[in-house]
């Protein structure tokens, strides 16, 4: 009977770890949530000069071109009246990324829109540290996401 019961133990042990759920992820399989906020009136300026009327119309709606999805635009939910937000769950952790921001108020400051300034990743504030690709190099955002959710430029 001793044998037996061992047995079963023995079984259900080697059973019980090959199912280990908890096991840790590779960084290029694991992601977690990355809220971006872009702090800016949700309002198009009316002060801003004839000079950026071609940037302002080219920009359309505030939005994002993150790199992890191959830099294609999404647009950023207005916040008013003074925030844009958006929030990934695909963001590979433990790998630099990169995005940027486009919107119509930053056209007197960029001609293409491209923000440079008043980001947030996951409450963190960003500073503008890479360029990404647009009409040429563009301004933009690199970061990486910990597994727990922390962000590193």
């Amino acid at each position: 009977m001793r044998v037996l019961c061992r047995t079963l133990v023995a079984v259900a042990l080697l059973t019980a770890s090959a199912c280990d759920d908890d096991a840790p992820l590779s960084p290029s399989e694991a992601s977690n949530t990355v809220r971006i906020v872009f702090a800016g009136s949700t309002t198009r300026r009316s002060d801003l000069p004839a000079s950026a009327q071609g940037c302002a119309a080219g920009v359309g709606v505030t939005h994002i071109h993150p790199s992890w999805r191959n830099f294609a635009s999404i647009p950023l939910q207005a916040v008013p009246p003074d925030r844009y937000e958006i929030s990934f769950t695909d963001v590979p952790v433990g790998t630099r990324v990169s995005f940027r921001i486009n919107d119509q108020n930053s056209c007197d400051e960029n001609p293409t829109g491209a923000v440079t300034r008043n980001v947030f990743a996951n409450d963190v504030r960003l500073v503008q540290n890479t360029t990404t690709p647009g009409n040429g190099d563009e301004p933009g955002y690199a970061l990486t996401i910990a597994a727990n959710g922390t962000i590193g430029q």
